[in-house]
This record gives C-alpha cells, structure tokens and sequence, in this order.
C-alpha cells in the first residue's frame, strides 16, 4: 500500500486531502453570467475518496438549494421553459446573489474536514461557468477553487471508450442510471446525479456499454 509521501513525493512535503464530491446542478436564464442570471442551484455531497477507497453518501442527506433574484434584464425565453422557473417570481422572492452565495459557500465548508470539496456535474462545463463566476462576484472566492471539478461525461467517454456525441445521460447503460427522474428541479437533479456519480466512479468501464452490454 503506497503512502503519502511516497504517492505525492517531490520530497513528500505536501499533505494529501481526500475528495469530497459535491454534485452541483444550475438553472439559468441564458448561456452566460453576467449577461444572463443565474436563478438556481442544488448541491448534493456524493461520495469521498481518499486515493484508495470511494465511499458513496445518501445524496439527499446532505444538500442546499437556493433561488436567486435576476441580475439582469437579459434571458432566453427558451430557457426558462426548460427550468419553468418565473423570473417576476424571482424578482419578489428570491434570495440576494450575494447572501446566496455566502451561505452556499459556508454549507460546502460545513461538510468538508480536511477534504477538498470538489464540484461533479454532467456535464460540470455549464454548471461550474455559473457557479465559479456567481461565487467570485458575489462572495469573492469559491469554495471550490479555479479548478475543483470533475465532468461525469468525460468519466463516462473515457470509461466506456466511445465519442463525446455518444456519451450522453440518455447513452448511459440502465446499471449506471438512477431511478430518479430527471425533472429540471436543480435540487432534485443534483441528488440524481450524485446517484449516477456514486455508479460510474467505480464502474470499470466497457467499450460496449451503448450496446447495454456488462464488461
């Protein structure tokens, strides 16, 4: 079994932190921040690995979820049909970008020893661009650093060696899916996906998993 100096050597000076998933889920209002709004967002912990041993948490045991005022008059139409979510709504009664951001980044400190939280999404790209420029604007830093984040579709490419347009949450094998619907609630789909993240961790991968078949 290796150690920690001899795994992370260059001398050994440097403390290994185990990982803390967090599955994190956004809706927005549009493509960009800062331009568009962020309305939504739910964190579920998945799972902590410390280099050796992957042990998967009860998504829905630990999760936060907040909905926040827009920040601008700029939003697709198209996206709010997806979210269902009501920016006048939101306008009234959600909660201030910056008071959301601070309880958002204090509750991912809570669950976090000396583990590093690290954000999981599939894909992550669109959540964390959200969610990294709100943390910094609004609370000026993130608890997840610049680049605390793991893409469950690359996982899931990289595993099941097919192409990115093949690699898809509707291309994964039923023994990797959760049996949660998927219902654009950014609560809801971050404990699904925590579910998934727990499933393909430690899935060994197939290059003939579109075809539903087991390694």
């Amino acid at each position: 079994m290796a150690t920690n100096q001899s795994r992370h050597g260059r001398g050994g000076h440097r403390a290994v932190r185990p990982d803390l998933y967090i599955s994190g889920d956004v809706e927005a209002d549009g493509q960009i921040p800062g331009v568009n709004s962020l309305l939504a967002f739910g964190f579920a912990v998945a799972g902590r690995f410390d280099g050796e041993t992957f042990t998967p948490r009860d998504p829905s045991e630990a999760t936060f979820y907040r909905e926040l005022k827009p920040i601008s008059g700029t939003f697709d139409p198209k996206a709010l049909l997806v979210s269902g979510l009501d920016r006048e709504r939101l306008r009234r009664e959600g909660a201030d970008p910056a008071n959301a951001m601070t309880e958002a980044a204090s509750w991912v400190s809570s669950q976090v020893g000396g583990e590093r939280p690290v954000l999981v999404g599939y894909p992550v790209v669109f959540d964390w661009l959200f969610l990294h420029w709100y943390f910094i604007r609004f609370a000026g830093d993130s608890p997840f650093g610049f680049s605390g984040a793991l893409d469950m579709k690359t996982i899931y490419q990289q595993k099941a060696s097919v192409t990115l347009d093949a690699a898809g949450r509707n291309d994964l094998p039923s023994a990797l899916r959760s049996e949660r619907q998927h219902t654009h609630n950014a609560l809801d789909d971050a404990i699904e996906q925590a579910e998934i993240f727990g499933r393909l961790f430690t899935w060994p991968g197939s290059r003939f998993a579109r075809r539903g078949e087991t390694p």
